[in-house]
């Protein structure tokens, strides 16, 4: 299992949490995804079929966030 923390800007309140862990889950190599708020990060575990952690960043942009 691999591990990656992604800083995201924009993100307010708990709706912009579940938004993005949501569609960070919704990668079937992705096992777990948790947003800390108040760190402006998600935390990630995946599986080896990860592309790259690019594919989560781009799925933090499609859902109205930046990914950095």
């Amino acid at each position: 299992m691999n591990k990656t923390t992604i800083k995201v800007k924009g993100m307010s309140c708990g709706h912009c949490k579940m938004t993005v862990e949501n569609a960070l889950k919704e990668n079937k190599c992705v096992t777990d995804a948790s947003v800390n708020l108040d760190k402006g990060e998600a935390n990630v575990e995946y599986k080896d079929c990860l592309e790259s952690v690019d594919t989560l960043k781009e799925a933090i942009k499609n859902a109205g966030y930046e990914a950095i």
